[in-house]
């Protein structure tokens, strides 16, 4: 059946329709305005509808573009030309899910929404799926937890009947979603484990990755392989080689706590003497409240002139006195925090720099595992092509390996170049760790002096404030005094 949208062009869900979309459906009209003029965090859209918005927002053929919206809870897509139920995953808190009059029509479509654990109303009506005679059931059965369908409560009879029609279905469902679960668990565990490695900065080096590496790119090293004893002379090597990564594997490990264990430690004597500032501070202002309180009133009511002058003179010279105590408390916090900072740097530095010590120590071991390697392979290229000269060479060996032994140059030149793709990997990895371990470093210092900085200017920013609320008093009570 045609209808009256299906002449015009398709749209797209793009940054510009949800914009226009939320900017128009704002609880307020300034709340839209505001969200016009500073931009939109689609992160706080719990509500989006996208339809009958006078033709403006339909014709839409695929969901798309909807990622950021990750708190929606109600999303209305009715009267477009949609024809599969898709891309929502991120939608994880989704409850309301409108999409009539659309152009589903595989009742398979609809298991995609078993993954929205917080879906309760579900509004199909106006799709070719709904004209399935095992419409309302496969629904039921598929989405336990769905409360309304199409407007109507899902009344327990159909559910107890789809239960038992869609079974076995559903018990298979439920067995393959439950190894995907147990999949995706174990992967995201991986991924957390490797997040761990990549911040000790030896992520791979717990196995072969490093060695395999070196051979992935080595375009000489299969045919090389073929040459006598390669065999045994690679797996001696390579078992070497990974016992050195696994070593610096595990040290690497071991210093990455070490280090949080110093920034933690660090931040817990920064805490422990900001708040005792803090607490001093208190107290200093508190003292100056209780001694001054009812001074103001009492001066307002002294009769005589010279005297209220006199206190109020005193008062005043109390407030520079409690200016100068608090800013001189700030700056004995800001001597004190320094030396705590300048500690911290201290022993950030030293772990680091014998970090990379001892990261370099063990990328020395690679090489001359690498060299030693080189030397020996070398050795048995050289003696080959000596027997191959000598017609002494009776072992097979195929056509492109046999082109290395042209003569001299060609095979040293292949052996050589193995050798320095080598070397330039396990360059290139200590090269990574050394630049992270720095740049870790300085940028934790930075941030350090970035705060403190920050700490310091709004602490006096605070003290100014309120010395300036108890001058602004002092101010108006000597106005008073002089209008008196």
């Amino acid at each position: 059946m045609s209808r009256l949208y299906d002449t015009i062009e398709p749209n797209v869900i793009d940054e510009k329709m949800l914009q226009k979309a939320v900017e128009e459906q704002g609880p307020q009209e300034e709340l839209g305005q505001l969200a016009k003029r500073e931009g939109i965090d689609y992160k706080d859209v719990i509500e989006l509808q996208l339809d009958f918005r006078n033709l403006s927002f339909n014709n839409i053929e695929v969901i798309e573009g909807l990622e950021a919206l990750v708190k929606l809870q109600d999303l209305s897509l009715y009267n477009n030309r949609i024809s599969k139920i898709e891309n929502l995953d991120t939608l994880q808190e989704l409850q309301v899910f409108s999409i009539g009059n659309n152009n589903l029509t595989a009742l398979e479509n609809v298991v995609y929404l078993r993954k929205f654990k917080n879906l309760r109303t579900l509004n199909l009506t106006g799709n070719p799926v709904c004209e399935n005679e095992q419409y309302s059931m496969f629904i039921a059965a598929h989405l336990p937890d769905l409360v309304y369908l199409d407007f109507r409560l899902v009344d327990e009879n159909t559910r107890e009947l789809a239960d038992i029609k869609y079974q076995y279905v559903i018990d298979e469902l439920k067995q393959g979603e439950a190894q995907a679960l147990a999949k995706l668990v174990e992967e995201q565990a991986k991924q957390k484990e490797l997040e761990h490695h990549k911040a000790a900065y030896v992520e791979y080096l717990n196995g072969p990755f490093l060695f395999e590496s070196m051979y992935a790119e080595d375009t000489e090293a299969a045919r090389l392989a073929y040459l006598p004893g390669m065999a045994d002379l690679l797996e001696t090597y390579k078992s070497k080689f990974v016992l050195i990564c696994e070593n610096l594997f595990a040290y690497g490990l071991k210093e990455h706590e070490k280090r949080q264990a110093e920034v933690s430690t660090f931040y817990e004597c920064l805490q422990e003497a900001i708040q005792d500032s803090q607490k001093q501070g208190t107290k200093i202002i508190l003292d100056f409240e209780n001694d001054n309180q009812g001074l103001l009133d009492m001066i307002q009511n002294m009769s005589s002139f010279e005297i209220a002058e006199s206190k109020l003179v005193k008062y005043n010279e109390d407030i520079s006195q409690l200016s100068d105590t608090l800013m001189t408390l700030e700056m004995q916090t800001v001597d004190q925090l320094e030396e705590i900072i300048k500690d911290f740097e201290r022993n950030i530095a030293d772990q680091v720099s014998t970090f990379i010590e001892n990261v370099q120590g063990m990328m020395a071991q690679c090489r001359d595992l690498e060299n030693h390697h080189h030397e020996k392979l070398l050795e048995i290229a050289i003696n080959t092509l000596e027997k191959i000269v000598k017609s002494e060479f009776d072992e097979e060996m195929p056509d492109d390996v046999r082109l290395l032994f042209v003569d001299k140059d060609t095979i040293v030149n292949a052996v050589n170049a193995s050798h320095d793709i080598h070397l330039l990997k396990i360059d290139n990895r200590e090269d990574d760790i050394v630049t992270k371990a720095n740049s870790w470093s300085s940028s934790v210092i930075e941030e350090v002096h970035k705060n403190e900085l920050n700490r310091n200017r709004n602490r006096v920013r605070e003290i100014n404030q309120y010395i300036d609320h108890l001058q602004e008093e002092l101010d108006n009570m000597e106005s008073l005094e002089q209008m008196e």
